[in-house]
Order: structure tokens, then C-alpha cells, then sequence
């Protein structure tokens, strides 16, 4: 869970596109009645509604060409009709002109990259059945068809003299009970015998793998598993992606991310390493051996001199410190380029001469572009402002970064690196925006009730007037660590709840990122105590100001933010009149034992509900919601999925039957074919109804 929200980032910014929205594609067998493109909306009002959310095109990744001319991106739109979506592929020059649209198709594209020639675009597409790679040309014609892969790619990057290609794909798990299945084909019993046997939404029935192929200009063949006979997965499920992989520049290196563990064993660790594989030899080294915890997202300077990478310290810690290490290839010797910098590191880009690392990382609630100069050992910060910078390539004297805020969406910008000054390139959600009203977002700094300083943000609705009183929705982040800051997210909406005339108090409670690592890790074993009273804090605060109806109060939020609502049900004394949990945590002890990386069980509760000595742990569990459902008296609403494989789906039965038992009104809103988030359209726009159906009847 504590991941969630640097994930959903990603899928902002769509380099998570397919893993993220798999399940709402075209399927092979199943042809869409038409192309699914920028859907042609009638807007009434100019507050934003469900379905103008779903109308908006989501940009996602940037790609520079070898000439550094050319911006290559995609962008997908949503039918609700058709409850599917559809990702082409865009280009434009580098100083925002010539915007054309490349492809017409009804499969997806996506993974689209460069070759390094230049005269020709690869992509993934399913066009054929299975997910193949494909080229076009620079301009989308001449769309061929380059390997056939038997069970499909996930990912591929060319090698930079364009005769091998490598890609992952997903390698079957061999059934070891499958002589207890002969002559039964169709039984659906799964037989396990250690964990994990089921990750975030699916059944772990296979892993991936990195392969290496020849590749002459027009197919690909002869493919070879750098990692055949290891059941070790490669990149990372359930989220890691191509950028877990990449070749040296003389093309004689794969590196790769792997964590080089199964079962029970693999469940309590976040040991991840680097590894590279030497295609000459077929040898296979691990750079960040004796590192414990998770190494990821291995690259190649272009020069060849050197290795980057994102580096956890310490094992069993997903949201430890995400720290810059490089590797000098001549020496062997290892920098810990970040030192000294309180602060994440994310989405490394080289700069063309090798001689500095462009990278993310939040602060103060906001993503901003920073500069590491690899000679002086140096951290710069380059662009300052209320926006997220999410990712970031290099193009000679500027960066092509992606950017949104809470009141616009992904589009890329032109980020000069001397100045930092930004220009932004694509307007692919130009014309709408331009129907819609905003509300002002506000940085409101307060003292804590231990007398630290916390950043909230506050979002009002569009048109506010100070002489009016207006209901309040507390936000309850997830996480429980991470960021909380500019996103324009496409559930969790600020924009939306302002626009159906609520004031947002989202406050940055003990365990957010971007206030340096100490903030972030006082909510460790502690959900309830600290960030429960930075809650009660920021509401009460905001409950104080003349336009706030301190009657019509609410608290909202999902998976640990689902967990405080559950809590603060039992403790708020009065001071909320609705409250909303998605896939959030009900019943710690029944928790721990039915998640699946029990690393973060453990990390964050100190150790399992058993033992009985551990005063860390016994505190965690002293404080489980559901001891305090006796208490509840506030309406409430809750939301699961079934596909929910981290918080699972009864957390959320059971809250909603413990509020019935104690006649408190509540609604249980349950969708079969989701996970921890809700990615189809129609169940989107449902969620959405629901939401503010719920909070109308309570608050208004």
C-alpha cells in the first residue's frame, strides 16, 4: 500500500500505461465498433462533472529523436459508451510545432521508442492477437509487423547498433501438483504450498523474463533467456516496467533488475539487485551485492563510463529513502551521488555528454526538476512552482518533461536547464479547459497539536465567495508514505469535490513525503497516533474560518486513507457528519494474514499480531478500527473491489456489516472486476455518482 501513491503518479503519466489499464483494452478477439479518440463532449456548465473527467486525453511519455528535432508521446482517450480505451501515438517538434497525430488504429500503442537510426518507430501492439513489437515510419505509415513472439512482449528497447533488440516477456510457473490435474481440464482448483501465490490483483502463475533477440532492420529471431531456469522475476511485478532494463551502449551489457527470490522467503524481503549480463560470455554479475534493499531501474551514461541507479538501503522498508547511486565501470567504484540530500530521487535521465543525472523528487508538495553534476558531486534544483514535474528527456539545452497540476492535467513542456524557465508544447486538453472553472488551491501552513509545522493544502470551489459557508471534506491520503501534492488524478479528483461546492483540507500528516525522511517515517507502527491528530488538526483549523459550516463536515479517503476513516469513525467526536473508505483497512489482524508482501505488514506493525512480547506490535493491533465499531454513529459509505488483492474485499464487507449491526446508516458500493483502483470508465463514472450522491445527502 504504502507505494500507492508514487504509483499512481506513474499512471498519470502513463509509463504504467499497459500493466495499469490491461484490462479495459480492446481485447484480440473483440474488434471496438470504432476508434476510440478525443471524445466529442458537450459541456453545460463549466464545472467539471464525471464524465468531462473521462473526457480528458491523458498524455503519457516522451520520447526525443537522435536529432533531437522530434517529440514522440502518446495519448489515450475513454469511451464511456464502449467502457474501453484507446492510446495513439502523437509527435511534435521540439519548439511545440508541426503537433500531428500518427496513428489511426483500434489497438493500443504503446512502449513507442526511436530506433536509433531514427528512421523508424518501434512500439508494442496487439494489432495481430498477441502483443508484438512493431515499426512505422517518423510520419505513422508503412506500419509492419517485426517479430512473433510466442506468448507476446511486455517491453523492448534496441540495442544502439540496432543488431539485437532485448524484451520481457512472461515465462509460465510449471505446475508441480499438475499429475493431480491429469484428466481433469476443467477444473479450477488452484493447489499452493508456500507464498506468494497471489500478487496485488492476480493469480502468480507466471513470471517475467528478459530476453535478447537478433534484429536486422525487418525481424526479429533467435531469442535467448538471460535468466532460463531462474524463477526469479524480471522487472518487478506487479508495476515495474522497461526502465528496469537497459543495454550498455556498445551493446555487449544487459543490466536488469531482479530480486533473486521465491516464496515465503521473498514475501518478507524488498531485496532487489542490479545485475549484468555479459552477452559474450553468457556470465552474469550482481553490481550492488551486500546493498539490502530495493536497487532498481539500472542506466548506461551514454558514454559508457558509468551506471545510475535508485537505491533503497534498507531491506524490508518499500518506502525507505530513494537514493542516486552510481557506478564508475573503469573502477568499480560505487558514489552515493545523493548523500546529504533529504529528499526522494526518481525518473533518471543522463545528460548527453555523461556529465550529469536530470531527476524528480518531491518537496514542500510539489515535484520539481532537479540537476546532480556528476563532476562537483552537486544537487541543483531547477524549476520552482505549484505543478509536479514527473519525468523528464534530455534534449541538448532543454529537458521535455511532463507536468500537471491539480487543475490541469499531464502535457509535456520545454524546460530550459540554465534558467529553469518552462514552455509548454502539447495542448491536447486546450479546448476543454478552457470551458471548465477552476477553484483556487491554497498552501496553508499550521502547527500540529505537538507543535510541529504541516503544510495543507486547501482547494475551494470554483467562484468561491468568502460570505457564503460552504461544507468541508477532509482528505485522508494513502500510502500510508509518500506524496502528496499536485497530481491531477482521475478518481481522487480535488477539482471535481470543489466543483460540487466543497472546500478540500488535505492536510501533509505525519508519514507524507517531501518533508524530509524523519517526517515520513513517524507514522511506521503508528497509523493511529501522530497523522490520526494531524487530521483532527487540519479540520479543526480550517472548522474555525467564517466560510467553513462546521456542522457539515466530512472525511474521505482510500486504502490507508480508507484505514484512518475506519478510525477516526470511532474517535471524531461529533465533528463529521460523512465519511467515505475505499479498499481501506478494517481489521488489522486479519490483515496481516491476508495480504501478500508481508514485508510491509512487517515494517509497519512491527511484527505479526502473535507475538505477544513485541510492544511495537501489540500497540499497532491495540488500535485496529474495528475495535473501535461500537463507537461508530456517522454515516458512512464503503467502497472495494474484489480484484483487491492487497487490502482484500472483506475488509470492507466486514466494516460494512459492523456499521449495520450497529444501526448506523451506511452504503456498500462493491465492484467484482476491479482492483485497489477503479480503471474502467463506467465503473469510474459510478464511483463518482456515488461519491457525491452520499456526501450530498449528508452535507448539503
Amino acid at each position: 500500500m504504502r507505494n500507492l501513491s508514487a504509483i499512481l503518479y506513474l499512471f498519470v503519466s502513463g509509463l504504467l500505461f499497459w500493466s495499469c489499464t490491461s484490462s479495459i483494452q480492446v481485447s484480440p478477439d473483440e474488434q471496438a465498433p470504432e476508434i476510440i479518440g478525443k471524445p466529442d463532449l458537450k459541456v453545460t456548465s463549466d464545472r467539471m462533472t464525471p464524465e468531462v473527467l473521462w473526457a480528458f486525453g491523458r498524455v503519457s511519455g516522451q520520447e526525443i529523436s537522435p536529432d533531437g528535432k522530434t517529440v514522440l508521446y502518446g495519448v489515450s482517450y475513454y469511451s464511456i459508451e464502449q467502457n474501453k480505451g484507446n492510446r495513439e501515438m502523437y509527435a511534435v517538434d521540439i519548439d511545440g510545432g508541426n503537433f500531428r497525430q500518427l496513428t489511426h488504429s483500434l489497438k493500443s500503442e504503446f512502449n513507442a521508442v526511436w530506433r536509433p537510426d531514427g528512421e523508424k518507430i518501434g512500439f508494442l501492439s496487439s494489432e495481430s492477437g498477441s502483443v508484438q513489437l512493431w515499426e512505422m515510419d517518423p510520419d505513422g505509415s508503412t506500419r509492419t509487423q517485426i517479430s512473433d513472439i510466442d506468448g507476446g512482449v511486455t517491453g523492448f528497447k534496441y540495442a544502439a547498433d540496432q543488431k539485437k533488440i532485448l524484451f520481457t516477456k512472461e515465462v509460465p510457473i510449471e505446475n508441480k501438483f499438475a499429475d493431480l490435474y491429469e484428466g481433469l481440464p476443467k477444473a479450477s482448483g488452484k493447489l499452493m504450498d508456500d507464498l506468494m501465490y497471489r500478487h496485488w490483483d492476480h493469480w502468480v502463475e507466471s513470471y517475467s523474463h528478459v530476453f535478447y533477440a537478433d534484429y536486422d532492420g525487418s525481424k526479429v529471431w533467435n531469442e535467448k533467456d538471460i535468466l532460463e531456469g531462474e524463477p526469479y522475476q524480471a522487472p518487478l511485478k506487479p508495476f515495474g516496467g522497461i526502465e528496469q532494463v537497459d543495454w550498455s551502449p556498445d551493446g555487449k551489457i544487459i543490466a536488469y533488475t531482479c530480486k533473486k527470490m521465491t516464496g515465503k522467503v521473498a514475501t518478507l524481503s524488498t531485496n532487489s539487485d542490479i545485475y549484468f549480463y555479459y552477452l559474450e560470455t553468457g556470465e552474469t554479475i550482481n553490481i550492488t551485492e551486500g546493498m539490502r534493499g530495493f536497487d532498481v531501474a539500472p542506466l548506461f551514461s551514454p558514454n559508457g563510463k558509468f551506471v545510475a541507479w535508485e537505491s533503497m538501503e534498507r531491506d524490508g522498508y518499500e518506502s525507505d529513502q530513494n537514493r542516486l547511486f552510481i557506478m564508475n565501470l573503469e573502477t568499480g567504484d560505487k558514489i552515493y551521488a545523493s548523500k546529504g540530500f533529504d529528499q526522494n530521487v526518481g525518473g533518471l535521465c543522463w545528460s548527453g555528454k555523461s556529465d550529469a543525472i536530470f531527476f524528480t523528487s518531491d518537496w514542500h508538495g510539489t515535484f520539481q526538476i532537479y540537476k546532480n553534476d556528476i563532476e562537483a558531486g552537486t544537487i541543483e534544483k531547477l524549476t520552482e512552482g505549484m505543478f509536479d514535474y514527473r519525468s523528464v528527456a534530455y534534449a541538448g539545452e532543454q529537458l521535455i518533461a511532463s507536468r500537471n497540476s491539480m487543475s490541469m492535467p499531464t502535457e509535456l513542456y520545454a524546460v530550459d536547464i540554465a534558467d529553469g524557465n518552462a514552455a509548454q508544447i502539447t495542448f491536447t486538453n486546450k479546448d476543454l479547459l478552457e470551458k471548465l472553472t477552476m477553484g483556487n488551491v491554497e498552501e496553508r501552513w499550521m502547527k500540529t497539536h505537538d507543535g510541529e509545522d504541516m503544510l495543507t493544502m486547501i482547494i475551494y470551489p470554483p467562484n468561491f465567495d468568502p460570505n457564503k459557508k460552504y461544507p468541508a471534506i477532509l482528505y485522508c491520503k494513502g500510502g500510508p508514505q509518500g506524496p502528496l501534492s499536485q497530481n491531477f488524478h482521475y478518481r481522487w479528483n480535488y477539482q471535481i469535490m470543489a466543483a460540487n461546492d466543497y472546500i478540500i483540507v488535505a492536510p501533509n500528516r505525519r508519514g507524507v513525503s517531501g518533508f524530509g525522511q524523519a517526517w515520513q517515517e513517524q507514522i511506521s507502527g503508528d497509523y493511529h497516533g501522530k497523522s490520526m491528530q494531524d487530521y483532527l488538526t487540519a479540520i479543526d483549523e480550517m472548522a474555525k474560518e467564517p466560510f467553513i459550516d462546521e456542522n457539515r463536515l466530512g472525511a474521505v479517503g482510500a486504502s490507508a486513507g480508507g484505514y484512518a476513516v475506519f478510525y477516526l469513525a470511532g474517535i471524531h467526536e461529533g465533528r463529521f457528519s460523512a465519511l467515505i473508505a475505499h479498499d481501506g483497512i478494517f481489521n488489522e489482524e486479519a490483515q496481516y494474514l491476508e495480504t501478500e508482501e508481508m514485508w510491509f505488514e512487517n515494517w509497519d506493525k512491527g511484527g505479526p499480531f502473535w507475538e505477544k512480547d513485541n510492544k511495537v506490535a501489540q500497540e499497532a493491533y491495540a488500535h485496529s478500527p474495528h475495535k473501535l465499531v461500537q463507537n461508530w454513529d456517522t454515516p458512512i459509505l464503503i467502497i472495494h473491489g474484489e480484484l483487491d488483492y492487497r487490502v482484500v474485499f472483506t475488509q470492507g464487507m466486514t466494516a460494512f456489516n459492523g456499521a449495520i449491526l450497529n444501526d448506523v446508516n451506511a452504503q456498500y458500493l462493491h465492484f467484482p472486476d476491479e482492483n485497489h483502483w477503479v480503471l474502467q470508465p463506467q465503473n469510474g463514472i459510478l464511483w463518482q455518482r456515488t461519491f457525491f450522491a452520499f456526501l450530498d445527502k449528508w452535507l448539503k
